[in-house]
């Protein structure tokens, strides 16, 4: 019976590709008009069962609240499309005329994208509308612990879409996510683009597929609380961030970095707004919590709050916990603080000058996190800028929580759930990932022969018409 439920799903998966093609081959007919129409609205729809789709995520996976994983959904749908309304993404979208050259955007054909159990919704819904606004269907490849409220959200656009004009197929899901489908669907000759959202292995998978593939690498964001810093509102922003649907986020904070001239007072602020500072002892046993043997951190620890996490460590913290924090001193994959936590603990690292706190942050991504995100706290320009020209990351985050202001929530980036993370974080791209990541452009070009034949045809005829008319007047002055 396995076989055949492997078997079975693997056709399903080259039926919904085969689907999604016959899609294809209507939505590159579409104008822009029509392609916004449809995306607008999937937009409505998801905005309007924001609530009841993150409540669904939340039952079945039991990661993050449902208030803030409907958040999640309303960014997804209503930021996202007023983000992209009125860029164009198919026919014609620029001419120089000066250098005598058009950009014209062309659908990439079939996405595969991968879905994550830690936003399973607010991905669908985000992924939906930017690869319907270029163009091109999409078939999503669910993680099996959130396989039920990724098809209902996959149903609800699809049902939207067809409604608003969309081709049938064009939105779809593989209703049994096993690995055998799952690399069927990558493989499948007609997907011509994989978009990636998930763990590593996930994400390892789709550059190995031998598509061309978007895929994001872990996040692990160091956060510097500069001495110029308003305190308060800088512990307000991070304690904000991370426990934002209980941590879920990639981009939220995994570490907070300061000198000794302004520990006590943060830690005074943060203890004060409701984080507890773990004892050595304390920090140990839940230490052995948040890693698994294998080094990975434990998927357990995911999503819940910290006073769960308190619980599930046998540690006793005050009423009103928001966050758990421990002091560290390095960074490794055998010290769990200093690593990527999907849930409210950060590590609070105190350094001897600006120049070691830098060297701190560099060390903290590079062992995981390059290429994602930097957060910084600071009014002094001066450090802003040279933080920026070094640390290592395609998000540098000033005065905002992190989680938020890196999908472009509190901030001018591109509202995005998929976030590159650049060569540096092993990702094909560094960039919020939008519409026109997932166009091809081609390029009309005149060159400078074709503007001169004219002049050129012009000249021989002249001569041609002087040369007869000579011959002409020579033959009358014979006669």
């Amino acid at each position: 019976m396995e076989l055949d439920q492997d078997l079975q799903s693997r056709q399903e998966a080259r039926r919904l590709a085969e689907a999604a093609h016959a899609a294809y081959e209507t939505l590159k007919g579409f104008s822009q008009a029509q392609l916004d129409g449809i995306v607008e609205a999937m937009a409505r729809a998801a905005e309007e069962q924001a609530q009841r789709l993150g409540q669904l995520a939340v039952e079945e996976t039991g990661f993050g609240n449902a208030g803030d994983k409907a958040e999640k959904n309303r960014f997804a749908a209503r930021k996202v499309w007023e983000a992209i309304r009125d860029m164009p993404t198919v026919g014609i979208l620029r001419k120089d005329e000066k250098r005598r050259v058009w950009d014209v955007g062309v659908p990439v054909g079939v996405i595969c994208a991968i879905v994550p159990s830690t936003n399973p919704t607010s991905t669908v819904i985000y992924k939906a509308l930017i690869c319907l606004k270029a163009g091109s269907p999409v078939v999503f490849s669910p993680h099996p612990k959130a396989l039920c409220c990724t098809l209902e959200t996959v149903k609800l656009l699809a049902d939207a879409a067809e409604r608003a004009g969309c081709p049938r197929g064009a939105v779809s899901c593989l209703p049994s996510p096993t690995m055998e489908a799952v690399r069927e669907l990558m493989g499948h000759d007609r997907v011509r683009l994989i978009l990636a959202t998930g763990g590593p292995g996930m994400v390892r998978a789709a550059y190995s597929s031998g598509k061309p593939a978007i895929g994001v690498g872990a996040g692990n964001g160091p956060c510097y609380i500069h001495p110029s810093a308003n305190i308060a509102q800088a512990v307000a922003d991070i304690l904000r961030s991370k426990t934002f649907d209980n941590g879920t986020i990639c981009a939220s904070e995994q570490s907070v970095v300061v000198q000794q001239e302004n520990a006590r007072a943060v830690q005074e602020e943060f203890s004060r707004q409701g984080a507890y500072f773990l004892s050595e002892a304390e920090a140990g046993a839940l230490a052995k919590l948040l890693l698994r043997p294998d080094g990975s951190i434990n998927p357990r620890v995911v999503g819940k709050t910290a006073p769960e996490l308190a619980r599930m460590a046998e540690l006793s913290v005050p009423q009103g916990t928001r966050v758990l924090m421990a002091h560290e001193t390095q960074a490794g994959p055998t010290r769990p603080y200093s690593r990527e936590k999907l849930c409210p603990v950060l590590a609070f690292f105190v350094e001897k000058s600006e120049d070691s706190v830098l060297r701190r942050a560099i060390e903290v991504l590079e062992q995981e996190g390059a290429g994602h995100t930097f957060s910084i706290h600071a009014t002094d320009e001066a450090v802003i800028r040279r933080f920026a020209l070094q640390v290592p990351v395609s998000r540098f985050l000033v005065n905002t929580p992190a989680s938020l202001g890196g999908i472009g929530s509190t901030t001018g980036l591109f509202p995005a759930l998929t976030l590159g993370c650049g060569a540096v974080g092993g990702s094909s791209s560094s960039n919020n990932i939008g519409p026109l990541d997932l166009v091809n452009l081609r390029r009309v070009a005149w060159g400078d022969t074709l503007r001169a034949a004219p002049e050129t045809a012009a000249t021989a005829d002249s001569d041609l018409i002087e040369a007869l008319t000579r011959k002409i007047l020579q033959r009358l002055e014979l006669q």
